[in-house]
């Protein structure tokens, strides 16, 4: 009897990037080696916001949480030695989607290749930047034009390139339910194509349509998470035959990539992630008729730092054993006419078809992201209010957290430190760069892209003929703000008091006689420096000081030092809360500290929160911060109640 023919198995990717362009081309070319059939590129902040290595932002930021590319010779000498002809490429990049892409085609041109063949995908999720990430640049609008830009000139010059990924990953960061992961994430798709319908002849619609890809998260409750995808797989058919008439089933056909939650990954008893993550891609392979077309899993470690290669290599190797060793890939959909399954099925498309109707009747996704932010942050509210009772378990955290010391981050620390020189190297190559250029030909390259822009063409053309004349990523997004302008998304944080105040008459109580005695309501400001946009912390710091009666002085993310002790001035707070969880905390606190001391402010208490490891904990203390909170320090009342204690006015505390 023959053996039966295994399925293939999905892409196996590792999110990885760091450092420099040198490090992390070594990083991946070992990666594959070790069997790794996809990249996909992490890029720093700078980078994904669209600056330069040497921008005020960028301080602290180079390096950190991807790899900085400035320009044509950082992608160069990223992609060294790896032939992007035959290489599936992905890269979480939105704002400057179309420059990093336009680098990457330059590059392949470089190395003789026919770029009609190039695969991978772009993020060029903007949407769901204003919901959650944060790493935007222009207004919804200006950028739904560039999201289809891209889609156009992919669809003509690079038909097996995914132009975009909507993406639901951050949804879920960002504390979205599943029903609204759902629902967000189709709304964004609807929104898209609605711009796309005006970019290609009707005949050649459906072809583009089959082009859009998705990027998913996969949470710890698999089963319901498996039921989300088989969810979005019906949605999504039923969204392209009813509103746009799609008849070809392939052009229908639900594609996603999927990284697992890093949201549930805990800094306590950090080895139990291990588990989370295998149970947690269960839920995206375990369904033939909802499986991933491409995985890529978080390390264990990453809730404390960046991770090694090897702890990148575990999560790899995760993937390999359950696509080669077990027998899942020889059968059928386990799922199909299992009643449970069906039942949670159709709940789930039941609710996020309401969800759908709420968004298209205030307009679609651009109209609604003030709606959706909001109901983000009241979900998330929902979430860590769970935990803290302990409605929901987490293993280490709430419960069972009685452990032995782990042998895993003994030594090292269980993570990759950036060495704090890799900026200044970067932005020396930066220098260098610029001086060896042509600038004449660079100017009139970026004149042709303001051309462009202005005239309503597509940018694409453009944008690759500035890469290759050298142009910086921070030269080419200052021409997208000077056209388009500068967008500050909303934070989803209301102003007024609300009437979530169950649990907290106690610190209501402290609050009000703190504000007595300091003869005005109690102020925290709360702040995030530099180019970090993963602000659901700082939300729902803000919303919990908020219902606690505290005056909140909240702006949203990427501030500078300078901006922030400006405002801590006119203010007037009382005490002042930075959030960072980009790795950058020792600079851009150490340049707060700095300027508070010039401004003679430093009787103004000062909080830090974010993932910070040990031994910067007592760095930050040494430069006068008075509480430094990490992931581990879940429970929001005791903040609160350190928040209150700080702002007492010291000559009263020390009686």
């Amino acid at each position: 009897m023959s053996q039966k023919e295994k399925d293939r198995p999905w892409l196996i990717r590792t999110y990885a990037g760091h450092s420099t362009a040198k490090a992390s081309n070594k990083l991946y070319r070992s990666n594959l080696d070790k069997g790794q059939t996809g990249l996909s590129v992490a890029f720093d902040l700078p980078t994904q916001t669209g600056y330069d290595s040497d921008h005020i932002l960028a301080r602290g930021e180079v390096g950190k949480v991807g790899v900085p590319i400035s320009h044509l010779g950082d992608m160069r000498t990223l992609f060294d030695q790896i032939p992007l002809e035959d290489m599936n490429t992905s890269m979480t990049i939105n704002a400057t989607a179309p420059w990093l892409l336009a680098l990457y085609v330059a590059v392949a041109e470089e190395q003789g290749a026919d770029i009609s063949k190039l695969k991978g995908t772009v993020q060029n999720d903007l949407v769901k930047e204003y919901l959650s990430r944060g790493t935007y640049i222009c207004p919804p609008r200006p950028s739904m034009r560039l999201i289809g830009d891209v889609a156009e000139y992919c669809f003509h010059n690079i038909p097996k390139w995914n132009p975009m990924n909507i993406c639901s990953y951050h949804l879920q960061e960002a504390g979205a339910t599943p029903e609204q992961e759902l629902a967000y994430a189709l709304a964004t798709a609807i929104s898209v194509l609605d711009e796309l319908k005006t970019r290609v002849p009707n005949g050649e619609f459906p072809e583009l349509c089959g082009r859009l890809s998705f990027f998913v998260n996969a949470g710890i409750r698999f089963v319901t998470e498996m039921c989300k995808m088989r969810a979005f797989v019906d949605l999504w058919d039923e969204i392209l035959i009813e509103r746009y008439g799609i008849e070809n089933p392939k052009f229908r056909r639900f594609r996603y990539g999927v990284q697992v939650n890093s949201l549930g990954l805990t800094e306590q008893q950090p080895e139990n992630n291990v588990y989370r993550i295998l149970i947690e891609m269960l839920a995206v392979t375990l369904s033939k008729k909802a499986r991933a077309r491409a995985v890529q899993l978080p390390a264990w470690n990453e809730a404390l730092g960046l991770p090694r290669p090897w702890d990148q290599q575990w999560s790899m190797r995760m993937q390999q054993i359950m696509a080669f060793e077990t027998d899942l890939l020889e059968y059928e959909d386990l799922f199909d006419g299992n009643s449970v399954v069906d039942t949670k099925v159709e709940a789930l498309k039941t609710s996020a078809r309401y969800e759908l109707k709420t968004i298209e009747s205030q307009g679609g996704a651009l109209e609604s992201i003030d709606y959706m932010k909001s109901r983000l942050v009241e979900s998330n509210t929902l979430r860590l209010q769970n935990i803290e009772s302990k409605q929901t378990t987490v293993v280490g955290v709430n419960k069972y957290i009685n452990t032995e010391e782990s042998p895993l981050i003994s030594g090292d620390g269980g993570i990759m430190v950036v060495d704090p020189l890799v900026e200044k190297d970067q932005i020396d190559r930066l220098n260098k760069w610029r001086a060896s250029r042509n600038q004449t030909t660079v100017e009139n390259a970026l004149n042709n892209l303001r051309k462009a822009a202005l005239a309503g063409k597509n940018i694409m053309p453009a944008s690759i003929e500035a890469a290759k004349a050298g142009a910086t990523t921070g030269e080419w997004a200052q021409e997208m703000r000077n056209i388009y302008g500068e967008y500050r998304g909303p934070t989803g944080v209301a102003a007024g008091i609300s009437n979530q105040t169950e649990g907290l008459d106690k610190i209501r109580s402290a609050v009000d006689a703190v504000s007595d005695k300091l003869g005005e309501r109690l102020k925290f400001l709360i702040g995030k420096p530099g180019l970090d946009g993963h602000s659901n912390g700082a939300e729902q710091i803000a919303s919990r000081a908020r219902d606690c009666g505290m005056k909140i002085e909240y702006e949203g993310i990427r501030l500078t030092p300078q901006e922030l002790v400006d405002t801590v001035k006119t203010s007037k707070a009382h005490v002042i809360g930075l959030s960072i969880l980009s790795g950058s905390h020792i600079p851009l606190v150490q340049d707060m500290m700095t300027l508070l001391a010039e401004e003679g402010l430093m009787n103004i208490p000062v909080v830090v929160g974010g993932i910070i490891p040990e031994e910067d904990k007592s760095k930050l203390l040494q430069m006068g911060i008075a509480k430094v909170y990490t992931p581990k320090d879940f429970e929001m009342n005791t903040i609160m109640m350190d928040i209150v204690n700080l702002a007492e006015p010291r000559e009263i505390a020390a009686e």
